[in-house]
């Protein structure tokens, strides 16, 4: 979804208000007792107020919920029923005046991108006072990856390999969104992605699909709670349904083609796992698939989605996707493509007006019946019960008196538990001669055109993230050596030397350019940079990609070090200093000479508000890194698709031995740069003696691997043991390893602890050519290793 349809860009963020609005008339509200000690627990502030007054409430269990909407359904007019699958935006075509004037009529659903409770409170009381059947409005954001406070993206948190840090990132942004009015948050993105050319692969948690799978658990769990009927929960809406990750060409809202084995497999299991998890809604893809635009397939929507998943919250469409039905070329009009959308099983349609325009002629007509249009209606209305707004329309946004004063007030930030998240996402990539930790003394040369920027380190959907409120790695730095050391900085190159890339970037901030460039000639910056790094004993230079390059529309044709970047590393690199390369990007870039060169490396991704904090905290030993990386980084563009779970085939390239007639790029080394599940510590760690406690397993049993991991270094430090299955002879070629567990151990220097995974057929099960879920004797290999790559290996049969 382009979160920038519909509201105004200021340097890249959304603004709090609408066009016209003060945003800075609003007051904190308190929070309650209850909550806030609850908060307080789990290091989070400012949980939601007691809300205002309640209407009758709602009857609570499955049956009084089904009496009650069959109640409200029966005594609506099909206006009402059009209006409760309208999802609409304030904008230019639909400003707030005219906004509250269509709800008072009863044909809006829900708002998206109003966070404000002044700007959303006559929002709901048109609804509720003056609508003719009182049913509340909802309110929803893209809560990704934070709302005021911004954590890492969310490929970031996925490198953590700790579900706590991402259910803990879900709770605190749902607490703050709730704070702001807002119901719903289209997250979780959980759309696998092996194509790193594709902007949303920063949006996303990586390559692998149990990884994905229990981030998008986590994910629900954090932003829903107990329930999304509470005051401090909104309800998770994952998306893109479905496949998106793999559009061709990693060209954004291209086709998708597959396999249905390979969907079942691979791509489908995360949605999957989200809904388990409780998602009461699903947002639905841009992309065709198979021919078929999500939007209209009643496939996906209809017979996988409903009946065999049984998924019974709302879909949404994705932005204006109803109306690009006739530019997929399956509509010859809009009447056609809101009859096929409303008959695939989309319930809401987001931005456009073809359900308003079209639905009432096409109930007319008979060619949608009621029974049809009821349907749609009952879930949009099941959610709305679920979000607890039938009970209460103002749960989420309180009394007026309680407004805050300032909506970006600090205070209502988190920066503790974005701080301590952020240091866990951070991956080191390289450590020669234990260049980190840094000392904090002598001189130290910054260096690095992403070194000042508070905008980038935001990330992409950064919600209601402040530029001036994020810690730039300058500010992180000089905090941590203060009184201790001298720094010295230099900008050395733009990110970027194409003005038309720049000006495609800047296309849509037209107020305020989200890219500014320093307008000398790159020699220039580069002697600067030089003569800096000649006068300091160190050198870091943070380079990488501008956010907006990791963004929806921001497909790119190369992952290399974009513009001169490279060029400013080679000088730093030719002064002899240490050179430590941080990274800040939004996918996996090809860095071979970054690997090759730097003394240490650090991919850090965005890291968010407090990023500078951390990225400072790894820099100088205050934090030790155990982070691994969530994707394959291939080595050049040409590599792609490069990821660790590939299927077997009959002519696999053999390392040591003759490529000559095996699948191979012939010039270049093949594999990785580095591996999916990679990632270093400032300690050495062991991994040994692969043991299992049976060779023969029975259907029905389980069995225990074990291994012991030892801290051999002389720091404190995490360390991530990966459990991997391979399934060397199958009815189907299997992949050649596959991620079923993994578990992060904190050890001390000299410590060992032995870990252990247990294996039964949950582990060993897979989809058949029948696309059925089957487990096959046989031979099993167990894999444990510290990455996908180095493993140990011991192998069982199941009979």
């Amino acid at each position: 979804m382009d979160n920038r349809n519909g509201v105004r860009v200021v340097s890249g963020r959304e603004e709090d208000s609408c066009p016209g609005t003060d945003r800075n008339g609003l007051s904190r509200r308190q929070a309650l007792g209850a909550l806030a000690s609850a908060a307080a627990a789990a290091g989070i502030a400012g949980a939601p107020a007691a809300a205002a007054p309640k209407r009758p409430v709602a009857p609570a269990g499955p049956a009084a919920k089904k009496a009650f909407i069959d109640d409200l359904i029966a005594r609506m007019t099909v206006d009402e029923k059009v209006g409760q699958l309208r999802l609409i935006s304030i904008g230019p075509e639909m400003p707030h005046a005219k906004l509250v004037e269509e709800v008072a009529a009863g044909r809006i659903a829900g708002s998206f991108n109003t966070v404000v409770r002044r700007d959303n409170r006559p929002l709901q009381e048109a609804a509720v006072k003056r609508s003719r059947l009182k049913i509340p409005l909802f309110f929803a954001y893209d809560v990704v990856h934070g709302h005021r406070t911004t954590f890492p993206i969310p490929l970031g948190l996925a490198a953590s390999f700790d579900m706590t840090v991402i259910e803990r990132m879900a709770r605190v942004s749902a607490i703050e969104a709730c704070n702001d009015s807002v119901d719903m948050t289209f997250a979780p993105m959980v759309d696998i992605s092996h194509d790193p050319r594709w902007g949303r692969t920063s949006e996303g948690f990586g390559e692998d699909p149990y990884l994905v799978s229990e981030c998008a658990r986590a994910s629900v769990r954090g932003f829903q709670g107990a329930a999304p009927d509470k005051p401090d929960t909104i309800m998770a809406a994952v998306k893109h349904f479905a496949l998106y990750g793999a559009v061709e060409g990693g060209r954004d809202y291209n086709t998708v083609d597959m396999s249905p084995l390979r969907m079942h497999q691979v791509y489908l299991p995360p949605y999957k796992a989200a809904i388990d998890a409780g998602a009461g809604g699903v947002m639905v893809a841009l992309n065709s698939v198979n021919g078929i635009p999500a939007t209209s397939n009643v496939w996906l929507l209809q017979d996988l989605l409903r009946k065999q998943w049984g998924f019974k919250g709302v879909t949404v469409s994705d932005h204006g996707a109803i109306t690009e039905l006739t530019r997929h070329g399956v509509a010859r009009d809009n009447r056609e493509a809101a009859k096929l959308a409303i008959k695939a099983g989309i319930d809401l349609s987001m931005a456009d007006q073809v359900y308003l325009a079209e639905l009432p002629g096409l109930i007319a007509s008979g060619e949608i019946k009621m029974a049809e249009i009821d349907a749609r209606v009952r879930e949009v209305l099941g959610a709305k019960y679920d979000m607890g707004l039938f009970a209460d329309p103002f749960l989420r946004m309180g009394k007026q008196e309680d407004d805050p004063a300032d909506v970006r007030a600090e205070d209502r930030l988190h920066r503790e538990p974005a701080r301590a998240i952020a240091r866990e996402t951070i991956v080191l990539l390289e450590n020669r001669n234990q260049t980190l930790p840094l000392k904090k003394q002598g001189t130290i040369a910054l260096v690095g055109p992403l070194a000042e920027s508070g905008l980038d380190i935001l990330g992409s959907w950064s919600a209601q993230g402040v530029p001036e409120q994020a810690v730039t790695v300058r500010a992180g730095i000089e905090k941590a050596i203060e009184g201790k050391a001298r720094l010295v900085t230099a900008r050395g190159a733009n990110v970027l030397d194409d003005k038309k890339v720049v000006d495609y970037l800047n296309f849509l901030n037209w107020d305020k350019p989200e890219v500014v460039q320093d307008p000398r000639p790159i020699e220039t910056m580069i002697e600067e940079a030089v003569a800096v790094a000649r006068e300091a004993d160190v050198v870091i230079a943070v380079v990488g990609e501008l956010r907006g390059m990791s963004h929806e529309s921001s497909s790119r044709v190369s992952i290399d070090m974009p513009g001169s970047q490279r060029r400013l590393l080679q000088a730093l690199k030719e002064t002899g200093k240490p050179l430590v390369v941080v990274l800040m990007n939004g996918r996996p870039l090809a860095v071979g000479w970054e690997k090759d060169n730097a003394d240490a490396l650090l991919e850090t991704w965005y890291t968010g508000t407090e990023g500078g904090n951390a990225i400072a905290d790894v820099l100088f030993g205050d934090h030790n890194p155990s982070a691994k990386l969530p994707i394959s980084f291939p080595r050049s563009v040409g590599q792609i698709p490069t990821y660790y779970n590939a299927l077997r085939i009959g002519r696999p390239y053999t390392p040591g031995k003759p490529g000559n007639y095996t699948s191979q790029y012939f010039e270049e080394e093949q594999g990785p740069l580095y591996p999916f599940g990679f990632g270093l510590s400032f300690s050495r760690f062991s991994l040994k003696d692969l043991k299992l406690s049976a060779t023969r397993l029975k259907r029905g049993q389980t069995l225990i691997a074990e291994a012991t991991l030892t801290n051999e270094g002389s720091y404190d430090g995490a360390n991530v043991v990966q459990l991997y299955i391979a399934d060397p002879y199958a009815s189907i070629a299997r992949p050649v390893k596959e991620l079923k567990g993994f578990q992060k151990l904190t050890l001390k220097p000299g410590e060992s602890r032995v870990v252990r995974f247990e294996i039964g057929e949950e582990q060993l099960k897979f989809i058949n050519a029948d696309l059925r879920q089957v487990v096959e004797n046989g031979r099993f290999d167990v894999q444990l290793g510290l990455d996908s790559h180095d493993v140990l290996v011991e192998s069982f049969e199941l009979v």
